[in-house]
């Protein structure tokens, strides 16, 4: 099915000049650099700036979700209820507001970084310096679309086995620093026998 007939594309928020930092009583705003490698968005360290009359469109919440157009990492984000406030996405960040019933924030996402769809991606992108990829072409992007029932055990699997992949590299840490902690003193103990030996002599 398209992208466009499972959500709504709207292109983040053009900002005319300079972004002006606002103390307190700005408004979230949600930029590209605000998005980790991983995909991840911390709304406690999004800053607030000074703009006004920002249409609601470009507002951004919970049940959202976010598409980097530009970079080498084209991923998609689903905020989550971490995020009490509305934000507004500026761009090259791109929008997407799943229809309700029809497909959930994080499935959508989730399909969306898949590797079928990130080398949909790369056929489509373009520029030469600075990769983008355009907003048509999130339109016309075919994406399976399950039931709801299944789009959930879908997200919930995917989380665990990213969560199994993060245990077993702070397991596999943890066993090397042990190793050489072992390794470490075993060669204090084999020095300090060693040395008493040559003094008995």
């Amino acid at each position: 099915m398209r992208l466009a007939d499972v959500c709504s594309i709207q292109t983040g928020y053009t900002v005319r000049g300079r972004l002006e930092l606002a103390d307190g009583k700005g408004v979230l705003g949600i930029q590209l650099r605000d998005i980790s490698r991983d995909g991840l968005i911390e709304p406690k360290e999004i800053e607030r700036f000074q703009l006004d009359g920002v249409a609601d469109r470009f507002l951004v919440r919970a049940g959202d979700v976010i598409f980097r157009s530009r970079g080498d990492n084209t991923t998609a984000t689903a905020l989550d209820a971490r995020f009490t406030e509305p934000a507004v996405a500026i761009l090259p960040l791109i929008v997407l507001r799943p229809k309700p019933g029809v497909v959930t924030a994080e499935y959508l996402a989730w399909a969306i970084n898949q590797p079928d769809a990130q080398r949909y991606f790369d056929t489509m992108a373009r520029g030469t310096s600075i990769r983008m990829v355009p907003k048509s072409s999130l339109d016309e992007m075919e994406i399976a679309l399950p039931n709801m029932e299944t789009q959930l055990r879908l997200v919930e699997i995917s989380s665990l086995a990213e969560l199994e992949q993060r245990l077993s590299v702070q397991i596999a840490e943890k066993r090397r620093r042990l190793m050489a902690l072992v390794l470490d003193q075993h060669a204090k103990r084999n020095q300090h026998s060693s040395t008493s030996k040559e003094a008995r002599s």
